[in-house]
């Protein structure tokens, strides 16, 4: 008789990281701003342009030190956030350039370099997140503390002097103007995360029904009241509608997610629309904003922003379904806001509808794949984290999309990566970093138990 002995080690299997998925798609990310800035080129001056080998390669440089520090340090991340995240910040800059080179615009500083270096900046920052973020869930002993900075910075801008009617922004010797609500709504979504978690079970708590829904204790209104009440100072005091919808709208989504009570949504909705129209009753710039978006040829030639949408609707009229080609627009004519607030119409027109859905497309990809992360979330945590940012992503893009449009008024608030605006890029790579460390956590496959007894079998064989 002779005895046969087989060791197995059991272990679990190693899930796909998608790192070459993720690189090749960081390709076509780089491959297609690369072709839009020569097209760019060739339709103002009917030549390649000088600066597209440098523009190429800085591109590439940075999509190509995005990849290697989410292939060391976030394996198993998802693999299309740093891709579409890098292919709206290249259009960005060639759309930027090309409004640059317009002579209408020459009383108007460059900023495609400014933007460029801005950008590289912002992959530092999406590498730092990356690096110093080991795990995700060391933020929720931040809670407090998140909430404090938070009501800092959405403060401090109100020391400083408007620009354009709007207190945003801050002034910093040397470097320039920066606006503290871009990096306001990161550090607010982990005070709500972590808030959130402990008192979901408390707000979720119904009193009574009506009409279908179920309404939250008297007690438990306090959190929303107050959030409302902030949302409100910040529209008074600083006259900054984006960011008093955006922090407002982030927190009701999240407490809906929370809670999965529809009351909430129905709460912050009409709570939010009786702030916004009690404002506008006694703050002038509001009441302008209003004004313009209600009917903009009306104050054509009279107030800049009745003119700036009346201007911007036309480039997107002009633009029709293909557009007019990359180079062959007017939407330079909207003038100083043309590569910020409204270079989505520069897409309307050179794009046209095509190119708007295009880059609609890609803003409802990113946002998907954080709720995709958050789905996968293993921590409740977590969870509130990804549906935080994502949910704060799309409503930056729907009020900047929806008051260049005419949707609803104003904002002020710049379309994320594309737009121009150093505090816009480098809040939303960081944005995208934290994101990416939630999934890399999310997809990473559970370490595999150590070894027992019964893992060795042996097996008999007779002759």
């Amino acid at each position: 008789m002779s005895v046969v002995t087989n060791t197995t080690t059991i272990g679990a299997i190693d899930a796909p990281s998608r790192r070459n998925t993720e690189l090749l798609l960081l390709a076509f990310a780089v491959i297609i701003p690369v072709f839009a800035y020569l097209n760019v080129g060739l339709a103002l001056d009917g030549e390649v342009p000088t600066g597209m080998l440098g523009y190429g390669l800085g591109v590439a440089l940075l999509a190509g030190v995005g990849h290697l520090v989410v292939r060391k340090f976030a394996r198993y991340a998802d693999p299309l956030l740093l891709p579409l995240s890098t292919l709206l910040n290249g259009l960005g800059l060639v759309l930027i350039w090309r409004l640059d080179q317009s002579p209408r615009l020459d009383n108007i500083p460059a900023a495609a370099t400014k933007q460029l270096m801005f950008s590289a900046i912002g992959v530092a920052f999406f590498a730092a997140v990356l690096i110093l973020l080991k795990d995700h869930r060391i933020l929720q002993r931040y809670t407090y503390i998140s909430m404090a900075v938070a009501m800092f910075l959405l403060v401090l801008p109100m020391f400083f002097p408007a620009r354009f009617g709007a207190r945003i922004w801050i002034t910093i010797p040397g470097f320039g103007t920066l606006q503290p609500g871009e990096f306001a709504k990161i550090i607010i979504a982990i005070f709500f995360s972590g808030y959130l978690m402990v008192k979901r079970d408390a707000l979720a708590l119904a009193s009574r029904r009506f009409m279908g829904l179920y309404l939250p204790r008297g007690r438990d209104l306090g959190p929303i009241l107050v959030v409302w009440a902030v949302s409100i100072l910040i529209l008074v005091f600083e006259t900054d509608l984006g960011t008093s919808l955006l922090f407002f709208g982030m927190f009701v989504v999240m407490l809906y997610v929370a809670t999965e009570r529809t009351s909430w949504i129905v709460f912050g909705l009409l709570m939010s629309a009786a702030g916004a129209v009690s404002v506008a009753t006694f703050q002038p710039h509001v009441q302008q904003r209003v004004t313009a978006w209600l009917d903009p040829f009306e104050g054509y030639g009279k107030i800049a922003a009745s003119e700036q949408i009346a201007k911007s609707l036309m480039a997107f009229g002009s633009g029709g379904t293909l557009g007019t080609g990359l180079g062959q627009g007017n939407s330079d004519l909207i003038g100083f806001a043309a590569n910020s607030d409204f270079i989505l119409a520069t897409v309307g027109e050179e794009l046209g509808l095509a190119g708007v859905m295009a880059v609609l497309l890609i803003y409802g990809l990113i946002v998907e794949r954080g709720i995709r992360t958050a789905l996968a979330a293993r921590d409740p945590f977590g969870k509130l984290l990804a549906i935080g940012l994502s949910g704060a992503f799309a409503i930056q893009v729907f009020v900047v999309a929806g008051g260049v449009m005419g949707l609803i008024p104003l904002t002020g608030m710049t379309m994320p990566f594309l737009a121009a605006g150093g505090s816009s890029v480098l809040a939303n790579w960081a944005l995208i970093g934290v994101l990416i460390r939630i999934s890399d956590t999310a997809r990473r496959p559970a370490p595999a138990p150590a070894p027992s007894p019964d893992a060795e079998m042996t097996q008999v064989v007779r002759p």
